[in-house]
């Protein structure tokens, strides 16, 4: 499967299965990111007869790269106009009819027009998915989307969250009952990603000899991942050990957080790597896996860190706290305290043997609590039941 341009569509030579469950995708964007990549890891692994339908609102469909030569997906693009709510709204009826889905699946603040469309329609069964927030949700929610998300999600079938500080916010500020409420754990690909504890591989494009302390993440640079604070929190720390600094990530605020690494002195010891295709390898390549996001739920990133042995230095956001291993979680600061992340990262630095310990056991954790096959299962039976 490839991106295709907007007014095309990529059909699935099985298209036409007979008896196969017609599931019909909406989100903002089907680009690299961490729900549309976590859904093409669902859809690949469903073991009931399904076919879908993806609709990108953006017309990016980078992320269908990663969709198995199994499944069945059709690529769809759709624009709904701007500022013109009612005849979005009629869009959404006119897609929904012509695609006749058994379900209707839509993802995040970024297709809640579609959700909004669907109820006042009442065209089809539908479940939305909501796994965190944008920047201007970063310090708390807008009583303007939640009053909207109370109106578009009152007649879904159910409502499903990977977290549950998202749980708590869905039944106390959207007024969802509890049992239209799911909790489905993210869950992450453990023989993909798993490394040895203690153990750093080499990074191309890092040089970096045995006595470095390689700190780094993995995150799309934007506004809500907050890299400033890290660059901020790692310019703190002392000189001995030496330390570097990797930021894995391509978007808009590339120049911006390269100005920064040259105004607080660290950009030779800063290396942004862009897109990357092999995340694994980027994570076996650090000591450190850190993680400064102004909002987050249940990051991939993080889990995906975990099942490759990092110890974690984090900013405590959504169910960051909950996710790593207990013996990780005093490393896990509050948000806006950069001195604190600058001691975590710190700590980490100076201890080897407590690195490889809390890799040890968050990458345990991950494989007790966070196992691709458990959420791929969980997605079947709702999916396939609803």
């Amino acid at each position: 499967m490839t991106a295709v341009p907007a007014g095309s569509v990529a059909i699935s030579p099985d298209r036409r299965q007979a008896n196969a469950r017609h599931l019909l995708h909406v989100f903002a964007s089907f680009g690299h990111g961490g729900v549309p990549i976590r859904m093409c890891d669902v859809i690949n692994g469903l073991t009931g007869s399904f076919r879908h339908t993806v609709v990108a609102l953006d017309g990016c469909f980078a992320a269908a790269e990663r969709l198995a030569s199994h499944a069945v997906v059709d690529l769809r693009p759709l624009t709904l106009p701007r500022y013109n709510l009612l005849r979005g709204m009629a869009s959404v009826r006119t897609l929904v009819r012509e695609a006749e889905p058994d379900l209707l699946l839509t993802y995040n603040w970024g297709a809640i027009e579609v959700a909004l469309a669907n109820r006042l329609f009442g065209v089809c069964d539908h479940i939305h998915f909501e796994s965190g927030f944008g920047v201007e949700e970063g310090n708390g929610q807008l009583w303007r989307r939640n009053l909207f998300r109370r109106v578009a999600l009152g007649r879904v079938r159910k409502l499903v969250v990977p977290s549950a500080t998202l749980m708590e916010i869905a039944a106390s500020a959207w007024s969802v009952p509890p049992s239209k409420l799911i909790r489905i754990p993210n869950g992450v690909d453990h023989l993909r990603y798993s490394g040895e504890a203690g153990v750093r591989r080499p990074l191309a494009a890092v040089g970096a000899g045995p006595e470095t302390v390689v700190i780094g993440t993995v995150a799309p640079l934007r506004p809500e991942k907050n890299l400033g604070r890290l660059l901020r929190a790692f310019a703190r720390l002392p000189g001995s050990p030496y330390c570097r600094l990797v930021i894995a990530g391509d978007g808009a605020e590339r120049e911006a957080l390269g100005r920064a690494a040259e105004r607080l002195g660290i950009a030779r010891r800063t290396t942004f790597l862009g897109h990357v295709e092999d995340v694994p390898a980027v994570l076996r390549g650090l000591d450190v896996f850190a993680l400064s996001s102004d909002t987050e739920q249940m990051p991939n990133s993080l889990l995906q860190a975990m099942a490759a042995a990092r110890p974690i230095a984090a900013v405590d956001v959504g169910d960051v706290r909950r996710i790593v291993a207990p013996e990780n979680r005093p490393l896990v600061v509050p948000r806006d305290d950069e001195e604190a992340l600058a001691g975590a990262l710190a700590a980490l630095a100076c201890d080897a043997r407590r690195r490889q310990a809390l890799g040890y056991r968050n990458q345990e954790r991950a494989k007790v609590a966070y196992s691709l096959d458990a959420m791929v299962v969980a997605y079947d039976a709702l999916l396939g039941a609803a």
